[in-house]
């Protein structure tokens, strides 16, 4: 059960999550947000140092929420990183690609120079990229993916998977989400590109050669 404090915490994020979206960042006050939750700015302080780490903290918790879900994915085969990773991105591009999280998305771009959001915004996407780069380890360990910084492997992953779609909604050239059929078939052809960059040592030594001898050297992962 959620204790007093948790719940007051979660009541101070939803309404200062809607007041940002509709209001933006200048517009809204720590005021604003007191007078919709009610109580003083003192408690308000008390849960939440600066407007900036409530508004860093507002947009994180949808997407810390959604991905406790999504990166079960990832555990749910090792022997398989191939459909693992494609019902992740899968599930990845179904929520990042939604109107609501496109417009927060927007939002943090648009505010990240401000006194230090976009570091505090970057250091809470480092530590769930922390949790994907831990399976990607896990499969290097194996021998399912050759060897090399997992860090680096979940940056490379999150960049193939957001390349095809994302872009567009972001700049308004396209303002509909995508239907599943899209963010499903755009996530298959990102991981069987990043497990191509991450093929075992061995997959990788039987280079033939002749004319487009690197395309018939990439193991045959599906599309």
């Amino acid at each position: 059960m959620m204790s007093k404090n948790d719940s007051k915490r979660q009541v101070i994020l939803e309404s200062a999550y809607r007041l940002f979206r509709a209001q933006g960042f200048d517009g809204t006050s720590m005021a604003d947000i007191t007078s919709q939750v009610g109580g003083s700015k003192a408690t308000l302080y008390s849960h939440f140092s600066s407007k900036e780490e409530l508004f860093v903290e507002c947009m994180m918790t949808a997407l810390q929420n959604y991905m406790s879900d999504t990166l079960k994915h990832l555990d749910a085969s090792r022997s398989d990183p191939q459909a693992a990773l494609r019902n992740f991105g899968t599930s990845v591009l179904n929520f990042i690609c939604s109107s609501e999280q496109v417009e927060v998305r927007r939002l943090m771009i648009a505010e990240a120079a401000r006194s230090g959001t976009g570091k505090l915004f970057f250091d809470k996407i480092t530590a769930l990229r922390a949790q994907i780069s831990s399976f990607l380890a896990a499969c290097m360990a194996s021998g399912l993916l050759r060897r090399d910084d997992p860090d680096l492997a979940a940056d490379h992953l999150g960049a193939l998977l957001e390349a095809e779609v994302l872009e567009p909604l972001l700049l308004h050239v396209r303002e509909a989400p995508p239907a599943e059929e899209e963010t499903a078939l755009a996530a298959r052809r990102a991981v069987a590109a990043f497990l191509r960059a991450y093929a075992p040592a061995a997959a990788a030594a039987k280079v033939p050669t002749g004319p487009h001898a690197y395309l018939r050297s990439l193991p045959p992962y599906d599309l």
